[in-house]
């Protein structure tokens, strides 16, 4: 008896360990309202966040889930349309196995600073669990990382807790 009750501790300690959660990351979406819109710069920013958000939740533990830019494209009524249809983004989730999905922007009011807006959504059933905001100053890569962190923070607070961003780094004299 001592035997049964060892192997389905076991087993529930083996079913945890493999039960990842898995999370899908949009492409993030340039909402860029400055007199100048759209620059150069600020489309290269916009199309790293994604990575930079991967990397922070796959070194946190979670499954990241590939949807390819068809997917995505097909899945999307139009600019910020996956961002205002929850419905539509869980379906999307659904397709590609994912237990939430991200849907992300770069709103960019002002020249000064910009917000990383997202929306976690979870695939079963299309609720929306959390809704983002991470403001950056200026455009320097060092504070859109920054602000990737804060949004990795804020997206691990309302799933499994297990982000740790890293420590500040001392800057020198």
């Amino acid at each position: 008896m001592k035997t049964f009750w060892m192997l389905l501790l076991w087993a529930l300690v083996i079913g945890q360990v493999n039960a990842e959660t898995r999370i899908a990351i949009l492409d993030f979406e340039l909402l860029d309202l400055t007199l100048a819109p759209n620059i150069p710069s600020e489309i290269q920013r916009t199309a790293g966040i994604k990575a930079l958000l991967e990397t922070e939740l796959k070194q946190a533990g979670y499954k990241i889930v590939t949807v390819d830019a068809k997917s995505q494209q097909f899945a999307n009524g139009g600019v910020g349309y996956l961002f205002d249809h929850d419905d539509s983004a869980a379906k999307l989730a659904n397709n590609v196995g994912a237990d939430y999905i991200l849907v992300g922007r770069l709103h960019k009011p002002s020249y000064l600073f910009a917000y990383l807006m997202g929306h976690l959504i979870r695939a079963r059933d299309g609720y929306l669990l959390g809704n983002y905001i991470s403001e950056t100053k200026g455009s320097d890569k060092k504070l859109t990382q920054k602000g990737v962190e804060s949004l990795a923070v804020k997206i691990d607070n309302d799933l499994e807790r297990i982000y740790m961003p890293p420590p500040p780094r001392l800057m020198p004299n």
